[in-house]
């Protein structure tokens, strides 16, 4: 896939008049959600809360394997079989992946909807509130409070009476996931989108039989979650292959150096599953232009391509216009389109005229997300273009430094950065420093998952990046060096003359909203031509922050 050019708003908007019409066919958008909603159901929450949760503490080494130390899937089956066995009684997509499982997911539930089907979805994590997690109806939307507190009341004896006989081992994740499919199967869902959380092997979510899986889908393999998975690009891709079943369409996102490619399919072929190449010699999509509409950016595609092997499938679908940007989601678009064809082979209908409508409508909190000015002038920054994306991988890292180039080639970059401590901050900087045009870079830290045990000391990081920037040899300008003092420090105004081609380093360990003002000081300081572009990203943890801020 290649970028081709630039054009303006009011040509993009010549190319095609979109069918999509607003009004019969609400966004995926995953919250946010209301508060008094979240107070409603504070005994579910704290009740799940007091459960184990490695969201928070981290995941242990070799949990996703199959080891003395791995997730128990035989306790979530037991689990189930108590609460009468919900995920018998609907059929799924099952997604797995290092990279882009929510975004997939998210265009499949958008594509379902427009079909007119009534979807469940199960994602991880949340922004704002745990009911984003579970969607539900058409339109899929985050399960309504009410109707989640009456749930977890009717099986909240079976899911006591679990846990002691698990002798108190059931996890905040198990627990939620058989609460989402216990809703799913009381909803009566036509189908539901299921995002595995760890691995795929052993993760809760794979107690998804062939019989009720209708496909399964592994997006890209990456080192996220190495040691939790074995330790290797190999033994992450075998953990992920766990959810493919027997006689079950496999959709592969990818690309993938070969010789992951080759072990996710020699596991279908021992599972006799027909194979879906979404990134293969047949894929012709493109994204055609950029073009922004009410200060925001979307990017027009074509979305085409031929599958040869195993099945059949093709797509001709010209200037979608798409919310979700860069290449990436481009290919997350196809391997849901690969996906909503493979449903359309067996015999559900799936219009071109529903994935269009889809593709088209789906955003998502965090993910390349631009905020209006009015919230921009919320955080203290009038007339600033202000970018939210909860990248923390190298991958996702580079994916978002080459959406900012494409979207804004010319714009000085200043860049907001908290990560957890299990992150790969290194290879994460790295991406930035090499590829971004980058003015000033405030390190600071962010509360992970409710707590600070996994968050990384905002001064290490701005180390790593001293370290990182030092190796690649690019001049930078740290508030650990005299020349900083006298430029910043106190109030100083002193010219920076001499300074316009060193990157500006800082650690904040005050709030995010200080981090964020200390950027634009710097970045005004610098006096550079042309609207800037403010990028908080890191951790989707620093999504939620800039988030709950707004909302007051």
């Amino acid at each position: 896939m290649r970028f081709l050019r630039l054009i303006s708003s009011s040509a993009a908007f010549s190319l095609r008049k979109s069918f999509y019409n607003k009004q019969w066919f609400l966004p995926f958008t995953q919250g946010p959600s209301s508060s008094a909603g979240d107070v409603e159901m504070r005994e579910f929450v704290e009740y799940i809360d007091s459960l184990k949760n490695y969201e928070k503490s981290g995941v242990p080494k070799g949990a996703g394997t199959d080891s003395d130390d791995g997730f128990d899937l035989g306790r979530m089956r037991r689990l189930m079989g108590r609460l009468g066995n919900p995920d018998s009684r609907f059929k799924a997509l099952h997604i797995a992946g290092t990279k882009g499982k929510g975004s997939t997911a998210a265009f499949l539930v958008n594509i379902l909807n427009a079909e007119g089907y009534a979807v469940g979805c199960y994602t991880s994590p949340h922004i704002l509130s745990i009911r984003e997690r579970i969607l539900v109806g058409n339109p899929a939307k985050p399960v309504p409070a009410e109707k989640l507190n009456c749930l977890f009341h009717q099986i909240k004896d079976i899911l006591d009476e679990s846990i002691v006989l698990e002798n108190g081992r059931l996890s905040h994740f198990e627990v939620l996931t058989a609460v989402a499919f216990r809703l799913f199967a009381q909803e009566n869902v036509d189908m539901a989108v299921i995002e595995a959380g760890l691995g795929g092997a052993r993760d809760a979510t794979n107690v998804i039989s062939s019989s009720g899986l209708l496909a399964s889908v592994i997006t890209t393999i990456g080192e996220e979650h190495m040691d939790a998975l074995g330790g290797s690009l190999e033994s992450i891709a075998m953990a992920k292959s766990g959810i493919i079943k027997h006689s079950r369409p496999l959709v592969l996102g990818g690309p993938f150096v070969p010789q992951i490619e080759r072990i996710l399919r020699d596991k279908a072929s021992v599972m006799n599953s027909p194979v879906v190449l979404a990134s293969g010699a047949g894929n012709r999509s493109v994204i055609k232009s950029i073009c922004f509409v009410d200060s925001r950016p979307c990017q027009f595609c074509d979305v085409v391509f031929e599958v040869e092997r195993d099945l059949q499938l093709s797509s001709n679908l010209l200037d979608v216009k798409m919310s979700m940007l860069g290449d990436h989601q481009l290919q997350n678009a196809v391997t849901a389109t690969c996906a909503a064809l493979c449903l359309r082979h067996m015999g559900w209908t799936i219009t071109d005229r529903s994935i269009r409508a889809g593709l088209e409508c789906t955003h998502l909190l965090g993910r390349s997300q631009f905020l209006t000015f009015t919230e921009a002038e919320a955080l203290g920054l009038p007339g600033a273009a202000v970018l939210l994306d909860g990248a923390h991988t190298k991958e996702s890292a580079r994916a978002l430094v080459d959406t900012i180039k494409m979207a804004f080639p010319d714009a000085p970059l200043a860049l907001v950065v908290a990560m957890a401590r299990d992150k790969d901050h290194a290879a994460f900087a790295k991406e930035f420093l090499s590829g971004a045009r980058l003015e000033v870079v405030v390190l600071t830290e962010v509360n992970i998952a409710g707590g600070i045990a996994r968050t990384t000391p905002s001064t290490l990081l701005r180390d790593c990046w001293i370290q990182e920037s030092e190796r690649m040899g690019i001049a930078v300008l740290h508030d650990k060096m005299p020349e900083y003092q006298e430029s910043f420090g106190d109030g100083s105004e002193c010219s920076l003359i001499g300074m316009e081609d060193r990157v500006i380093l800082t650690a904040a360990d005050s709030s995010l909203a200080d981090a964020l003002h200390a950027a634009n000081r710097i970045l005004k300081r610098k006096a550079r031509k042309g609207p800037a572009l403010h990028v908080v990203t890191g951790s989707l943890h620093m999504v939620t922050s800039v988030l709950l801020s707004l909302r007051g």
